[in-house]
This record gives C-alpha cells, structure tokens and sequence, in this order.
C-alpha cells in the first residue's frame, strides 16, 4: 500500500471521529476508532469492511516505509514502536505488531499542542513538582491513563519557570517543547540512541539538570535513574503501576532479593513523589481523571525503608496527609463525585477501597436528602455507634 493511500484512511477516519484517542486495525474487524474509552467501527466502504491480513501488512509497510531498525524489532522481537504524522491533522503514537501470525496496529493520537495542567485537571501540587531541583518523580498508571500528558504538562511548566537544560528519553517523541527559559533536548529511541538504560547514562555526561525518560522498564534504568536522582538531577519518568504505594513495590521487583535493601534507602533517600492517575468515564461524557499522590514525608520514608506493616499502610499515610498535598484515589473520585463530575457507579468500580468510598458516599447523600438502601443505613448506623464507642 502506498503511503498516499494509508494517508487517505487515516484522515477518513479523524473526519469521522474527531475526538477518538485510538485507532485499531486488526484482521476480521474494520478499522476501530475508540471514542471515549469505547471502540465503535468506522464505516470506510466495502474494501476496509473486514480487513484481512493482506491489508494490515500493506498497511504496516506504509507505516514502517525503509525503517531498517523498525523491520528487524518487528522480525525479530514481534512488534516495534513508531511515530507517524498526518499533515494539518496530527500526530500519532504506533505500535505494530504481531498476533496468531498476522500483524496488528495500534495508533494513539497525541495532542497537537502540549497540554497545561489545568487542562488535564492535575492536582496543585504538580507546582510544587516543578520547582523540585533534584530526586526522583514517578508518574504510573495503567496504558493509556493520560501518562504522558502528564509529564509533557510538568516539562513544559519546568520549561516555562526555570533556566535550565531539559533532556527527554522517549519512544518516539510525543510533544515537541519549544526552547522557553529553558532549553530541551529531546532524543528518540533508535533514532538517537538504542536503549533507555545507555541513553540515560549518556545523559549523565550532557549536562542536564532535569532528565525525563518516557518508561522505565527494567532494572538497569531503574538503577541509573536512582543514581542520577542521587547525584543532583530531577528524574522524572512513569512506570506501570496502579497505585502509589504498589509503584514502590513494582520499583523493588525490578531488582534481586540481595538488592532491595540498598534500593529502599535509594529511594528512601530519592523519591520526591508518587502521582497515579486513572482516566473514567464523565457524567457528561467524555472522561475525567483521577489522581492518588504521595508525597516523600517522614512516614513515607520509614515505609520505603521498612515496608508495610498492619495499620501502617501506604493508604493510611497518604489519606492522612492531605496537608502535604497528598490524596488517595478514594479521597479524589469522593470529590468528583460531590462536584457531580462523576456518577456513583463510576466512583466505586474505580474506587481502592470500595467501603470506604462507600460510606464516604453514602454520608453526603444523606446530607443531601438523597436515598440510600436500608443495608446501607444499618452499616452507618453501626460506624457511628462504634465510633461513639
């Protein structure tokens, strides 16, 4: 397939869906746009009605083009990752990859222009973030929570507010950031270096007060980014995790048993914050995020350093320090819910701890007036007696 022809589906399809945050092509469907975290099927005519594997190869050449490096990862590993721009339309995001011995393609779309975190609704402490001279900040969540964003929005506050040099790590580069009173470098994986773990050691040797690696995802990088965040650097990065507190063990089972103890007092030492996010389907439609942060406080650090033990949680640290900007996910989809941004079905299929949030719930709608089942009532009226107690 021609690059021209390839191009031609793509805008179709943005026409049809202009707000779509996905693209999907796999053999036996159409061509899927997911709209609001929903996949609906794009009407393209006859020939794109049922994609065969012919197709989505066709399509994956335009796609690849005399990418060498992209033909080997593909060869070789399976899948590989890639950008593609459509002129006037936007950028994309593109995995391809391989499933039941025919090829797949994933494109995510990325913004136009870089998002502010008022836009993306981040929580205020993210201001506190950007003034942080060095340490180590995590971003997690699942695929597709709104990751990026996030740190493209802190980036460019940085960029915006401080004179100094700014290296990105990224597969493939997501936003490109103007030079502001800062200065950004941004270097792409396989174009400019060849892995994350080798192109972060370089960046020791260039300079930079604040380095952004797009993922980290295995130890070695894990263990360079900690020195880095040891050694007067800012290290942001994101990883997948679903919480604050299980970010800390996903960063220890990245390394041996006989090593954990030297990398709790790393990040014990280094970890300024924890910011999670998940992205939910709005009241109004579209979606809303929520965000859980963590902050390095006292109590954090001894749970770093010695783990979690019966009442002392992560969670009940974070949900008693809100004074220090700190919020678990329950505390946030609570005050989406109060401000009617989203429903209570919402809330409490997102929610950490569903008792919790229910109960928490179940109280303003009794200060509201609003009903509640009799269980329900019963279950409060026995917190309160016990709380009297």
């Amino acid at each position: 397939m021609q690059t021209e022809k390839f191009d031609a589906i793509i805008n179709a399809v943005l026409e049809k869906h202009p707000d779509l945050s996905d693209i999907v092509m796999t053999p036996g469907k159409g061509v899927q746009a997911e709209v609001h975290g929903e996949l609906v099927t794009v009407k393209l005519g006859p020939s794109l009605e049922r994609l065969t594997p012919i197709l989505t190869s066709a399509m994956s050449t335009a796609l690849i083009s005399d990418s060498k490096v992209h033909q080997r990862q593909l060869a070789g590993q399976g899948s590989c990752d890639l950008s593609y721009g459509l002129a006037g339309k936007g950028r994309f995001r593109v995995n391809i990859f391989k499933q039941r011995g025919n090829l797949s393609i994933v494109m995510r779309k990325l913004p136009t222009s870089i998002p502010t975190a008022k836009e993306l609704g981040l929580p205020p402490v993210f201001s506190d973030i950007a003034k942080e001279k060095y340490g180590m900040v995590l971003v997690t969540g699942g695929t597709g929570t709104g990751k990026s964003n996030s740190l493209a929005a802190l980036i460019d506050r940085i960029n915006e507010t401080r004179a100094v040099h700014i290296l990105t790590l990224e597969d493939p580069v997501e936003f490109t950031h103007r030079h502001k009173k800062g200065v950004v470098n941004q270097r792409e994986q396989h174009a400019d270096f060849d892995s994350f773990a080798s192109g972060l050691r370089a960046a020791l040797r260039q300079a930079p007060k604040v380095i952004m690696v797009g993922e980290i995802r295995d130890r070695e990088t894990m263990a360079i980014a900690l020195q880095a965040a040891g050694t007067g650097h800012l290290v942001v990065s994101t990883i997948h995790a679903n919480d604050t507190g299980s970010t800390i063990n996903r960063v220890l089972g990245l390394f041996d048993s006989a090593e954990q103890r030297v990398v709790r007092m790393q990040l014990a030492e280094s970890l300024k914050y924890v910011v999670s996010q998940r992205l939910l389907p709005g009241k109004e439609g579209g979606r809303v995020a929520a965000f859980e942060v963590m902050r390095n406080t006292l109590r954090i650090r001894e749970l770093m350093l010695g783990g979690e033990d019966g009442d002392k949680t992560f969670y009940g640290i974070i949900a008693d320090g809100q004074p220090y900007g700190m919020q678990t996910f329950d505390q946030h989809l609570f005050a989406l819910f109060e401000a009617g941004s989203i429903t209570e079905e919402t809330a409490m299929l997102a929610a950490s701890d569903r008792s919790k949030l229910g109960m928490m719930i179940d109280n303003i709608k009794m200060k509201r007036g609003e009903s509640i089942s009799q269980l329900k009532v019963g279950e409060l009226e026995e917190d309160i007696n016990l709380e009297l107690a």
